[in-house]
């Protein structure tokens, strides 16, 4: 598997997001550190990739309540070998939301993730706990298209800033909506 895809979003972020240099360097040290970290079966945790959705008019994100968490999260997955992560974030937002066209949103000449995100997935079935290194993309919904709940969630629902405020305190969720309004001013 090819890294250097990963490796210089992961700079461009640094360079994008220079008070979370630590942390985008945290994740290259990761990054560099195994030969299989795009794979699930990477046994300390593993890349995957998430898709922050704001709606056409730009006044609404998406959230699923997530099926095996039972959180309002933004969607997302494994990456499963892909070396493109943002074409990951793409095919999780089109599996999870049942809508097929967006627009990858940048706010920088080259594509820059709009987050970075390294949480716990506790220990399940036989698959024990274990990290995942969250890349995470700002996608708009093109209009005119119906939300499909997926079998991994158990709904999907727009919020204004307003009401996701009020639905979590999920900080990553919030950081989310936090750079989004930021960077629409």
């Amino acid at each position: 598997m090819d890294l250097r895809p990963l490796t210089e979003l992961l700079a461009r972020y640094a360079v994008s997001w220079p008070a979370e240099s630590a942390l985008a360097a945290r994740f290259a040290a990761f990054v560099s550190s195994r030969a299989d970290v795009l794979l699930r079966t990477c046994p300390p945790g593993h890349v995957t990739a998430s898709a922050w959705i704001i709606d056409a008019a730009g006044g609404r994100a998406l959230l699923t309540h997530h099926r095996k968490l039972g959180r309002w999260l933004q969607l997302g997955g494994h990456v499963d070998g892909e070396e493109h992560v943002e074409r990951a974030a793409l095919r999780e937002a089109q599996e999870e939301s049942g809508m097929q066209r967006f627009v990858l949103r940048r706010w920088t000449d080259t594509l820059v993730p709009l987050d970075l995100d390294v949480h716990v997935i506790p220990a399940r079935g036989s698959e024990p706990e274990h990290l995942h290194w969250d890349v995470r993309f700002w996608l708009q919904a093109e209009p005119g298209q119906e939300l499909l709940i997926s079998e991994e969630s158990n709904d999907l629902r727009w919020f204004t800033p307003d009401e996701l405020r009020a639905a979590t305190q999920e900080e990553s969720v919030l950081r989310l909506l936090r750079k989004t309004l930021a960077l629409l001013r």
